[in-house]
């Protein structure tokens, strides 16, 4: 069900997506989302919590180094479109889901802990960063960056070392 909703999602947008389209493209009866997820709002709370967790992954991977993190980040909303879309909707989902808030925090936890490692502000500096590659990664979702940007690793690079020029910065 829930590859379902990414396919449908990507595809045609958050306001195609249905729960007894979803039953159909993933062969189960039409009640199957419902007694699953209750509503909507379930099944979008859950893609959230899934997305979360890829996200944190994604981060961990990155290592630490606090700009790759950030390239990790945009990387994650440019190749997951709609968990990412879905995520940072808090008027979709159940944002007091116990899975989603796990997931939220793991992710959290991840950017503000490389924050911590260059700066003793690591609020102010996990969320400059955060600001920087979440608006990066919207904008280039939405086609309004310039074509000329090339790969989005490299412009995130770049994009990411006009904040943080030395990502070993002490603290």
């Amino acid at each position: 069900m829930l590859a379902a909703a990414v396919e449908v999602i990507e595809t045609g947008g958050l306001g195609t997506l249905s729960l007894r389209d979803l039953a159909r493209r993933a062969g189960v009866s039409h009640a199957a989302p419902a007694h699953h997820f209750g509503d909507r709002a379930g099944l979008l709370t859950a893609l959230a919590a899934e997305g979360y967790r890829l996200l944190a992954d994604a981060l961990t991977a990155a290592g630490d180094d606090f700009r790759e993190v950030g390239v990790a980040y945009v990387r994650f909303g440019v190749t997951h479109r709609a968990h990412f879309e879905v995520m940072f909707r808090p008027d979709l989902v159940r944002a007091d889901d116990p899975e989603l808030v796990e997931a939220q925090a793991r992710a959290s936890a991840i950017l503000y802990g490389g924050a911590a490692s260059i700066r003793a502000d690591a609020r102010t500096t996990g969320l400059a960063a955060w600001s920087l590659v979440h608006g990066f990664t919207t904008l280039w979702n939405a086609g309004m960056l310039p074509d000329d940007l090339g790969d989005v690793d490299a412009a995130a690079r770049r994009i990411a070392a006009t904040l943080f020029p030395d990502p070993h910065l002490s603290r």
